[in-house]
């Protein structure tokens, strides 16, 4: 994957949104929490940055190329150096279940609002 290929993935979710912050760090929220962070511009150590579980962060910092992120990685977040270090298919996965694992956390009002918004959403295109 690519930045390109990473961004039109991540904003593929239900009420994914983006916006640069930090100067030129292009983060992707849900309901106003951070599930996912790239680089937009070099030189950086890091190209992206994500949430995962307990396990898949252990799993996952011992790979080469994959460190414990910078400042996040007390609540589990992973730092890869270059899109490559990972194969499609799993970081497809690994960005996804970083947004559910965001989601989950978000108070019940919250998602019952986005639920809700959802079906709205679902019975206009009938």
């Amino acid at each position: 994957m690519d930045s390109e290929s990473v961004r039109a993935h991540c904003l593929s979710f239900p009420h994914a949104t983006e916006n640069v912050q930090w100067g030129y760090d292009l983060v992707f929220k849900i309901a106003g929490k951070m599930f996912a962070v790239m680089v937009l511009e070099g030189p950086a150590k890091y190209v992206m940055s994500f949430k995962c579980t307990e396990e898949k962060f252990n799993e996952l910092i011992e790979e080469e190329g994959i460190d414990p992120a910078p400042y996040m990685a007390r609540n589990k977040w992973v730092a890869l150096e270059r899109f490559g270090v990972l194969r499609d298919k799993e970081l497809k996965a690994l960005l996804r279940q970083s947004y559910d694992l965001v989601f989950e956390k978000l108070p019940k009002k919250v998602k019952t609002a986005l639920g809700t918004d959802l079906a709205v959403k679902a019975r206009k295109r009938r």
